[in-house]
């Protein structure tokens, strides 16, 4: 009796194993797919379609809404925020053409899923995020999923991250109604800026810091959540 039930636990663990395999082949397929179809859409830089197939989505979507991990639209995480559509995220990492050596400075972790997918095109990431859960939240997963080139602190993204800059790369992933002038200055000579831009409407706007100022241009016309703090005082 007792083999016979020692038999019947090691069957369950077994299988629950081969479910739980079966379960990461079924999300790798669906990452691949996405790939393809941000292919399709015109993201064409191999490092960053090599980020989004590695970095698992799913991790990073509350559990209510997993099963639509790997479709290319936004998803709520809590607190009236989103994680980015995959197509953004490409997108936005794509037109910063990040190279190895590049130290970037993320405003707003959100789920920590924009961070993990720079942190495989670049050499290190620093994210502040403003909504304390949401960035002891992404920690959480960062560390579990062993990202050691990110570090996320809590607070207010426009003052940027003075102590790591300067930054050959920013990005915002909340919209401000301008740029903040401290993230342009923790920007270095070379350094871009990517950010949605606008209150009713938005645009993504890159920003490039020269020897002589800034060169700026405009991209596609987005929707992201607002930024918040500092941000809101520059209506």
């Amino acid at each position: 009796m007792v083999r016979f039930t020692s038999l019947i636990v090691a069957l369950s663990l077994f299988q629950s194993c081969s479910i739980a395999q079966q379960s990461e082949s079924e999300w790798t397929k669906q990452r691949m797919q996405l790939v393809e179809k941000l292919e399709l859409e015109g993201i064409s830089d191999v490092a960053t379609l090599g980020a989004i197939g590695k970095v698992p989505r799913h991790k990073f979507v509350p559990k209510s809404y997993r099963s639509h991990s790997y479709e290319n639209r936004p998803l709520p995480i809590g607190h009236s925020q989103t994680i980015s559509q995959p197509f953004i995220v490409a997108y936005m990492v794509q037109a910063l053409k990040l190279s190895k050596k590049d130290r970037v400075l993320e405003i707003g972790t959100g789920s920590g899923y924009h961070a993990a997918v720079m942190s495989e095109v670049c050499e290190h990431v620093y994210s502040i995020e403003i909504i304390p859960k949401l960035g002891e939240g992404a920690q959480e997963i960062l560390s579990e999923l062993g990202y050691k080139n990110i570090d996320v602190k809590i607070g207010d993204g426009y003052i940027g991250w003075k102590e790591h800059a300067p930054f050959d790369a920013v990005i915002l992933t909340a919209a401000p109604p301008k740029i903040p002038q401290p993230l342009l200055n923790q920007l270095a000579v070379g350094g871009r800026l990517i950010a949605p831009v606008g209150v009713n409407w938005q645009e993504l706007v890159l920003i490039t810091k020269t020897e002589t100022g800034f060169s700026r241009k405009r991209l596609i016309p987005v929707r992201f959540v607002p930024m918040t703090g500092e941000a809101q005082n520059d209506n």
